[in-house]
């Protein structure tokens, strides 16, 4: 029998999405018997990564427990979809990074849990780049600029 596992999968291959858009997908519980799942919770989020705090927020989230009556399958994929945000945007930046994902978290009693995560990234925002200034650019004060 092979590992637990949390498969997910996003219906736009690229996984770029811009804002409005409808973030969709499935997921299936590969090697969990049904009857072990006691909760599973569907949610789209972002984070920060980076300097200074660490911030997290879940922009939709969707629970499903069996003493709701929900009912799991280990090998039928389950669907799920959300309308994205207007920000934030992810960004790829120098000191800060924005990361989008769909995670999924499998509660199966005893405190064990499983989970799994789709990175994707909304709008269309470059990387950033460090660039120096030209030679007798600049105020003197020993600053640089970065680009977004």
């Amino acid at each position: 029998m092979n590992a637990p596992r949390v498969i997910i999968r996003l219906d736009d291959d690229d996984r770029v999405y811009q804002p409005g858009d409808t973030l969709s997908g499935e997921y299936v519980l590969e090697s969990i018997p049904p009857e072990r799942v006691k909760a599973v919770e569907v949610s789209s989020l972002w984070c920060t990564e980076g300097k200074g705090d660490e911030d997290l927020a879940v922009h939709d989230f969707r629970r499903s427990a069996a003493e709701n009556g929900d009912w799991f399958s280990h090998n039928r994929p389950q669907r799920f979809n959300s309308t994205l945000p207007n920000s934030p945007l992810s960004y790829d930046g120098l000191i800060v990074k924005v990361r989008w994902c769909v995670r999924v978290r499998v509660f199966l009693g005893r405190g064990k849990e499983l989970l799994g995560e789709m990175p994707f990234r909304l709008g269309s925002v470059p990387a950033a780049s460090q660039s120096p200034l030209p030679l007798g650019e600049g105020d003197g004060e020993g600053k640089s600029e970065q680009t977004a």
